[in-house]
């Protein structure tokens, strides 16, 4: 038998199941009725999505055995044996990640970064960050990379943490970069984001609930191939994730408004990107930025939670009526 229809699948792991006709429709909350007409087969109405959550729930199967392309030995395969794994170690040299990332972000991605910049917006703008030795294919990869994520067309969703824009902009300890490099860089991610639907930014609020790793490793969620991957601790690993379930629900997590961590909307992170790139030039201080930033936009409240407890005595409260996303 093929299995390509739902009901052919049901009679198959009926038959799997050593249960009676009413011990099955039992447990699936059927009456034995339908149960019966779809095993005789005369019936070949659809059965419904709660059924077929309902027998993976019960009989521990992947919900991708319904799908159009899940049958044959494919499907039996998936009722009899045991699930590939659903997490792979990407253990590779510098190329080789490099390769993967390529790969995986080839025509979009949608990103949490660790910190701000991101590598290719920081490597494009400035002179090279940390030491290390290098190649000529990687220097040739890394500039493949860049001139991706340059073109106009490329479609990109990226978050940052508040905490960590501000500290690119305004910390003194950890900083890399000098004032010139910092408005080079605020400048580039303006110019590529400002009016570009392709592109999009999202500033969160990693103080607004307990946000954890959101903001400390890098997140590519690739939602159409149902992969997401991220950064280990181990510098030269990255971790895979090919678990359907949850590669969607950490899309919708940052797709939803509702549900995503409190955040400023992408038109108006790039109006605040603008007032943090003009306070470097004009030498604002962290305070008289957020004065702005609360002043001239409806996201002060979450700015306002990443000063420390000392500066928020000193600044002026949110203005009502802010912004949580």
């Amino acid at each position: 038998m093929f299995y390509k229809s739902s009901i052919e699948k049901i009679i198959e792991i009926y038959k799997r199941s050593n249960l009676s006709i009413s011990k099955f429709a039992s447990m699936i909350q059927k009456d034995r009725r339908t149960v019966t007409s779809w095993i005789d087969q005369i019936s070949d109405v659809e059965p419904s999505l709660d059924v077929k959550e309902s027998i993976c729930k019960i009989f521990r199967y992947p919900d991708y055995i319904w799908e159009e392309g899940c049958n044959g030995e494919d499907f039996l395969k998936s009722i009899t044996q045991i699930p590939q794994k659903e997490v792979r170690i990407i253990d590779e040299d510098y190329v080789g990640r490099l390769k993967y990332i390529m790969e995986l972000e080839q025509n979009r991605r949608f990103v949490i970064q660790a910190q701000f910049p991101g590598p290719m917006y920081r490597d494009s703008a400035v002179r090279k960050v940390y030491r290390s030795q290098t190649s000529k294919e990687i220097e040739e990869l890394k500039q493949a990379r860049i001139e991706q994520m340059l073109r106009y067309d490329y479609d990109t969703t990226e978050w940052y943490s508040i905490k960590s824009i501000l500290s690119f902009c305004f910390a003194s300890i950890g900083n890399f970069y000098t004032k010139e490099e910092k408005i080079a860089i605020l400048e580039l991610i303006y110019e590529l984001f400002n009016n570009n639907y392709n592109k999009k930014l999202f500033l969160f609020d990693s103080f607004s609930r307990k946000i954890y790793g959101m903001e400390t490793t890098y997140i590519s969620i690739n939602v159409k191939q149902k992969i997401l991957f991220f950064k280990s601790p181990i510098e030269s690993v990255f971790i895979e994730i090919r678990n359907k379930k949850l590669v969607e629900r950490m899309h919708k997590y940052y797709s939803s408004p509702v549900e995503a961590p409190s955040h400023v909307n992408f038109l108006e992170s790039v109006k605040i990107i603008k007032i943090l790139q003009d306070a470097l030039k004009y030498n604002n201080t962290l305070v008289q930025t957020y004065e702005i930033i609360n002043r001239q936009t409806d996201y002060g409240e979450l700015f306002f939670n990443n000063l420390s407890v000392d500066l928020q005595k000193d600044v002026t409260p949110p203005k009502a009526g802010q912004k949580r996303s």
